[in-house]
């Protein structure tokens, strides 16, 4: 089973590069992140047409996460991270397919830090470890893929100094992460590729494609007994390349089963 976890940057704005990338590496499951498009307005044909069931929670203008099944039609468990009604951002989703437990997330960017925004990630850090441990407690194979919005380590940035001051590599940013794997979940990026540069994301301000200055911020943490089953693990690289594409690549990891 392959699975991947793609920020499409606006999902009406990127289809067709994303029924490309469909068509062309046909993934098996594929959270996708910041659709900034409402309910009413998610391609749901066009997806259909391309041979994938969908799940989604759409927001206006921003946000928004959803979760593709080629074939099959994903079992929604739930929209919304658990832990504060007051939060309406579209920021989670949770899916079954086969035996498998996905979700999609799309984890706040915290900027300016620090700040209002700040604190509001890190609230929506500890919600999701506490949830992650649900998951964990189920001793199911899960996926938790997504746009986490974390550089977990100096090694994950092309420029350690141009983001000192940034929310994504912040102390207590990497702490949270830090504590997701600390419970147990692997980074199957990590877990293949231990060291060297790997990015999944190019701004597209100064020339950031042209010049190689990424940084990993979409990850794919599994649990052991997903774990068990990783068989590989890597990054579309070549699509950040395309005409019209988001500023992120899809990654994706495949389990045995």
């Amino acid at each position: 089973m392959k699975i991947a976890t793609y920020n499409v940057n606006g999902i009406n704005a990127r289809l067709p590069r994303l029924i490309e990338w469909l068509d062309e590496q046909k993934p098996d499951v594929v959270c996708l992140q910041e659709l900034k498009a409402y309910d009413e307005k998610i391609p749901v044909k066009a997806i259909e047409k391309a041979g994938y069931g969908a799940v989604w929670h759409g927001q206006k203008s921003f946000n928004g996460v959803a979760i593709l099944a080629r074939d099959s039609q994903p079992v929604e468990h739930q929209i919304r991270l658990p832990g504060d009604d007051e939060d309406v951002q579209s920021r989670y989703i949770e899916a079954e397919i086969g035996d498998v437990i996905v979700a999609s997330i799309y984890l706040p960017n915290g900027n300016p830090q620090p700040g209002p925004k700040f604190d509001y990630k890190l609230d929506w850090m500890e919600r999701l470890i506490v949830r992650a441990a649900d998951l964990f407690a189920t001793e199911r194979p899960v996926v938790l893929a997504g746009d986490y919005n974390v550089i977990p380590t100096d090694e994950d940035t092309y420029s350690v100094k141009a983001m000192e001051n940034d929310a994504l590599t912040q102390p207590e940013s990497r702490a949270a992460f830090r504590r997701l794997l600390a419970m147990g979940w692997t980074d199957a990026i990590r877990a293949r590729k231990p060291s060297g540069k790997i990015w999944t994301y190019w701004d597209y301000q100064r020339g950031a494609w042209q010049r190689d200055a990424g940084f990993r911020i979409d990850h794919l943490l599994l649990s052991p007994v997903a774990a068990d089953r990783l068989r590989a693990a890597g990054v579309d690289k070549e699509y950040r390349g395309r005409e019209k594409a988001s500023d992120h690549t899809p990654v994706w990891v495949e389990l045995a089963g």
